[in-house]
């Protein structure tokens, strides 16, 4: 299923990046480490709340599909970095689930939404990322 294009565009005079899909927006900086000014998410931040997210709307799907009430959630994404070049090596999701069910339920609950993150599982296969339609456009005279 096709899903709505995310656009990324430089604000001027700033190192700053906007980026949005529809009426959603937020800003992408580096660390000041990196030369930004950290005003914005960092790409590694993206992922993990992507990961999160996926995590997040899995358990609520999951749960809704159980009838079971979701009372408190909570998930802490980890990346492990490293190799030459630098990539990740491993997402650890940290999951807590407070809910109008059995210990076992909410477990099975948790299992089930593990296996059914679309984003998740996709990272887990690896996917293929491909740069097309680049394009350059010269200053210089």
């Amino acid at each position: 299923m096709a899903q709505p294009v995310v656009h990324i565009q430089k604000l001027p005079d700033a190192g700053l990046a906007v980026a949005w899909a529809g009426q959603r927006t937020l800003t992408i900086d580096r660390s000041q480490q990196a030369g930004g000014a950290d005003r914005g998410f960092r790409p590694g931040e993206l992922l993990r709340l992507a990961v999160g997210a996926c995590t997040y709307i899995s358990l609520c799907r999951e749960a809704a599909k159980r009838a079971i009430e979701l009372r408190r959630v909570e998930i802490d994404v980890h990346v492990e970095w490293g190799g030459e070049p630098e990539r990740i090596q491993e997402i650890t999701c940290a999951v807590m689930v407070e809910a109008e069910a059995s210990e076992a339920d909410i477990r099975d609950l948790i299992r089930c939404a593990d296996q059914s993150a679309e984003i998740v599982n996709s990272l887990r296969l690896g996917v293929a990322i491909t740069t097309t339609d680049a394009q350059a456009v010269s200053n210089v005279p």
